[in-house]
């Protein structure tokens, strides 16, 4: 079978290549998946790079999470069926097929669309599970950068139905534009020197008791500046640095704190009935529309460096998809 193998750490759109595997048979408790759909997200790429949490042994396959066919079943399982659509998470899934834990997969409901699914467990998972962590009340104000990013939508959609009030911070004016067309507003552009000012007059000085901060830098700084005494600054993530600049002011006078939110190990401390109930409202939000997970693009394995770079394009919309068997 085909899969994408990277022999060193690198630039993925370099060191990514399509290499011939044996067919991987399933253990005990696994399922082996025909890869459908695997989204790029951007800690899978900095795995690739060796800058990510998780350092794996070279040579080393890539993917994280994939969309895909039951096609053989392991000793003892028995939840799943063979030809059954799955979503969830694997190392590994950047090939036409994979091993998967069958207790760690999510059988698609019918109706949810191919390119939705394959998206839904990592990135909206990680936004409902933050959403759930921060234990907010209907009402409250919550600030986020990188708001044009796919968890920034995402966190922005469900938070709405949730009751909860957001303004998203954007780098450029044209994000204001490209997330009205998407139906969310209260969103501000960091170019303007009285982005601050506009935030103000947003909340109506009400205060903001959250930070999600996906780009790292002097970006956390900019988000601590606006959160009310006593709030919280969530890191998401580093798009732009691997550090976080506040101001000692901030923390030692206003009491602001400085917290981080890795999804990957907040979803196993998760219940199994919490998480049920989090992917139950993850269905009902794509399925009514409140929820959306658009695509930019799908490639094929062979066209990995091509998807990278897509991935890696400057105001994309949506995420970039490789397409397994």
């Amino acid at each position: 079978m085909s899969a994408l193998v990277h022999r060193s750490f690198g630039d993925p759109a370099e060191v990514l290549a399509v290499e011939e595997r044996p067919l991987p048979q399933p253990g005990p408790g696994q399922v082996r998946v025909r890869m459908l759909l695997s989204p790029i997200h951007n800690h899978d790429l900095m795995t690739i790079r060796g800058e990510y949490g998780f350092k794996p042994e070279l040579p080393a396959p890539a993917g994280t999470e994939a969309l895909g066919v039951v096609d053989a079943l392991g000793e003892g399982v028995d939840r799943l069926a063979v030809g059954q659509r799955v979503a969830g998470g694997a190392f590994g899934v950047w090939a036409e097929y994979y091993l998967a834990d069958a207790a760690g997969l999510i059988p698609v409901p019918e109706g949810l669309p191919d390119e939705a699914a394959a998206q839904l467990v990592q990135m909206p998972f990680s936004a409902v599970s933050l959403l759930h962590r921060l234990d907010l009340q209907e009402g409250d104000w919550l600030i986020q950068n990188a708001a044009n990013g796919a968890v920034g939508r995402m966190v922005a959609q469900l938070a709405a139905v949730r009751g909860l009030n957001v303004v998203g911070l954007v780098r450029r004016a044209a994000g204001v534009d490209e997330l009205r067309e998407q139906g969310i507003e209260r969103v501000v552009a960091t170019d303007d020197d009285g982005w601050r000012e506009r935030v103000a007059a947003i909340t109506g000085g009400a205060p903001i008791r959250v930070g999600v901060d996906s780009v790292g830098g002097s970006a956390s700084g900019d988000l601590a500046s606006v959160l009310g005494d006593g709030g919280a600054l969530v890191i998401f993530g580093a798009m732009a640095s691997g550090r976080v600049e506040v101001a000692t002011s901030d923390i030692l006078f206003r009491g602001v704190t400085v917290r981080g939110f890795w999804g990957s190990a907040v979803g196993k401390e998760l219940s199994p009935e919490t998480r049920a109930q989090l992917f139950g409202e993850l269905f009902a939000r794509v399925t009514d529309g409140t929820l959306t997970l658009p695509v930019d693009s799908v490639h094929p394995l062979a066209e990995a460096r091509a998807a990278v770079e897509a991935s890696g394009r400057p105001g994309r919309v949506g995420k970039v998809l490789l397409r397994g068997a």
